[in-house]
């Protein structure tokens, strides 16, 4: 019998390594999401790009990263992680560069796009390296929840960095800042990151890839410029999408993987939590820039401080999740969200009015972070090494996709009014009943169930029978 309670068994030096390599390539993109967000307004007016056009910045990056990532991570599978991380980690070098010489909005969107193929190559990869070095369920709990807190430090350094950067030089620097970093980490990853072996006779879903791809960007497209046909045909193709992945003998998205409550119920918590949160985000740097008018690094300073707050949630999530289990440290998280969120609706034009948003940035970036580590944990838990690949894909396609649909569906809402003000007003409350009646789904999905005989339950099951 198994001693649930024992401590997990201490890293190796070289498990050490390869832990900070890898969680510092998340920090890295983590970084850069961040700096970016900060540097929008002198970015947009630096190659000419309209209030209006920046969530084309965003959707940019969010569209190839979401419709690639389960292609690439099954690539990866395949033909080794160890290699697909390389590429897009030199991928992620080069298109920062090319977004650094952006003359005109066509050149950076195109450096957006190649940065969003490049998140999409290295992301799983990355994810499942890390997953996959590590047999004990703790320790791997335990490194999600290092990994939720480099994420959230990487926002809170990337505020800091993007403000004075981007306030002191120039918003080139929000991708040069890149290059230096990708590099070191293309010098260290083959002395210390073990390549992984592939399976033999597994054939690759490329319909599924390109089906995903275009009915995202219609969807998109859709949002963006309010067009129902463009909102129709990419509903029409994401559902083909579907029916090829029932279909496919290597499917993108393995079906059968998503009848598992926690997996299809983890993922619609990931879609959530980066569809709202960072659509909150952009719609705050909005009003700290247009509303307040304050400069970027202000507003990386009114950022960063809470953003503290998200750090010390990713150390201390995993032991929330050892105690109380994923389902209600996730509820909790998305509720704490939605809760710190409602605050805002409140924001009027005066300055006196960072005395709500500063508190509430904190705690929210605190339930938001929380969140982020139970979706992770649900959605990866229970599954053999052979199948983390698409799990983390799909985990990974999860986040891309809510930060691809986020941003453009609250920026669609605000635009409907005449002020801007009042159109903040309106998607953050779109924004929080969104959230609550979520967790209300995602609470009753995620109910423990009584498995018709033990032996039918496995590893597969051991979540939800802890998740209550």
């Amino acid at each position: 019998m198994t001693t649930t309670t024992d401590a997990p068994a201490r890293f190796t030096g070289r498990q050490r390594m390869t832990v900070i390599l890898l969680l510092g390539a998340g920090f890295m993109l983590s970084v850069d999401y961040s700096i970016l967000n900060v540097a929008l307004p002198r970015l947009g007016a630096g190659v000419g790009l309209a209030p209006s056009e920046l969530p084309w910045v965003v959707s940019a990056f969010a569209l190839p990263a979401a419709g690639f990532t389960l292609l690439f991570g099954r690539i990866a599978d395949m033909y080794g992680r160890r290699r697909l991380f390389l590429i897009g980690v030199t991928l992620l070098a080069l298109s920062s560069l090319v977004g650094a010489m952006a003359t005109n909005p066509t050149m950076l969107l195109t450096a957006r796009v190649l940065q969003g193929f490049a998140t999409a190559i290295a992301t799983p990869a990355a994810l499942a390296l890390l997953v996959t070095s590590f047999s004990d369920e703790k320790q791997r709990a335990r490194v999600l929840g290092l990994n939720g807190a480099l994420l959230s430090g990487g926002f809170t350094v990337g505020a800091l960095v993007g403000g004075t950067l981007v306030g002191v030089l120039s918003w080139r620097w929000a991708f040069l800042i890149n290059v230096p970093v990708a590099v070191l980490i293309l010098v260290a990853t083959p002395f210390l990151v073990r390549a992984s072996s592939a399976p033999a006779g597994v054939r690759l879903d490329v319909p599924g890839a390109v089906t995903v791809t275009l009915g995202l960007l219609a969807f998109v497209f859709g949002v963006i410029n309010e067009n129902v046909y463009s909102l129709l045909g990419g509903v029409a193709l994401l559902v083909i999408f579907w029916m090829i992945e029932r279909r496919a003998r290597a499917p993108l998205a393995a079906v059968d993987i998503l009848t598992r409550p926690t997996i299809k119920w983890g993922n619609v918590a990931g879609l959530v939590v980066f569809a709202m949160e960072p659509g909150a985000i952009f719609l705050m740097t909005l009003y700290l820039q247009d509303v307040l008018h304050f400069a970027p690094l202000t507003t990386g300073l009114i950022f960063g401080v809470p953003g503290l707050a998200s750090v010390v949630a990713g150390v201390v999530a995993g032991r929330f999740i050892a105690k109380y289990g994923p389902r209600k440290v996730l509820a909790v998280g998305l509720l704490g969200q939605a809760a710190f969120t409602a605050p805002l609706i409140a924001l009027g034009t005066g300055q006196v009015w960072l005395s709500v948003l500063i508190p509430a940035l904190f705690f929210g970036f605190f339930a938001h972070v929380t969140a982020i580590v139970s979706f992770m944990v649900t959605a990866t838990t229970g599954l053999p090494d052979s199948e983390q690949g698409l799990a983390t894909g799909l985990a990974t396609l999860t986040q891309q996709v809510g930060i691809t649909i986020g941003v453009p569906i609250l920026s669609a809402v605000m635009t409907t009014q005449a002020v801007m003000l009042d159109g903040l007003h309106l998607a953050l409350g779109v924004n929080v009943l969104i959230t609550v009646v979520a967790t209300a789904l995602i609470w009753i999905g995620l109910r423990p169930r009584i498995q018709p005989a033990a032996g039918d339950a496995g590893a597969r099951d051991t979540l939800e029978a802890s998740a209550g």
